[in-house]
């Protein structure tokens, strides 16, 4: 049933973006109601960009580091299997929602050339997000148990760190080829995870082109969003 619900949820993403975006997919949305909805659209695109890029920025560059520093080894490895896939799925639903608001707001055919360049970028970013949730998330936990199970034999991984599973694995050659795997495949999650973060990063530089800072003789300053790009 597992392979079922993932493919809900990428249906699910789909379906959002069609709703959000009828322009790119074809059809013409109504002048009046397109100048209704944009400022919501707006807020959309915006609420769910920033907590996308917030959640991974915390979870890539802070939280999983001090976890790993001081958690024991398979304690760390139980909390990141729970709390991958919520991550993942996240900041896909928002990197979806910011895609299509994005793309209704800017035509293909009418919109400019820095705007294809954002659009690809959200894309890629939500298209990295559903392999990482997909594919490379549930290859890792499995691999993860399975390298567990060999270290509990072995009466390790309740330790912080990974000097002791690199001892036992030079005379271990299961446990040696376990963390090959692992680390090759763990590699490619955290690649797709860094593209994620760098393609949604390339977005907040645009975004801040449209930010205007004003400043005052007095300490206080008006913060003045400019949304219309």
């Amino acid at each position: 049933m597992a392979w079922l619900t993932r493919f809900l949820a990428a249906v699910a993403f789909l379906a959002i973006g069609v709703i959000f975006s009828p322009e790119t997919f074809g059809s013409k949305s109504d002048g009046l109601n397109s100048s209704k909805l944009s400022p919501f659209l707006k807020l959309a695109h915006l609420l769910c960009f920033s907590t996308a890029w917030g959640a991974a920025l915390w979870v890539t560059f802070i939280g999983g580091i001090i976890m790993f520093k001081n958690l024991p080894r398979h304690q760390f490895g139980n909390l990141q299997s729970k709390m991958f896939p919520a991550y993942f799925s996240l900041v896909g639903v928002c990197c979806s929602i910011a895609v299509g608001s994005f793309a209704y707001l800017h035509p293909w055919k009418s919109s400019s050339t820095a705007e294809k360049y954002q659009l690809g970028f959200l894309l890629s970013a939500f298209a990295f997000n559903l392999t990482n949730l997909f594919v490379f998330t549930p290859m890792t936990i499995e691999m993860m148990k399975q390298r567990h199970k060999v270290e509990r034999e072995e009466n390790i991984g309740g330790e912080v760190g990974w000097t002791k599973n690199r001892e036992v694995a030079k005379s271990n050659p299961k446990l040696a080829a376990m963390n090959k795997k692992f680390g090759m495949i763990h590699g490619l999650s955290s690649l797709a995870n860094i593209m994620s973060f760098g393609s949604l990063a390339m977005h907040s530089w645009y975004l801040a082109g449209y930010l205007l800072l004003f400043f005052f003789t007095s300490p206080r300053f008006i913060l003045n969003l400019n949304f219309n790009y």
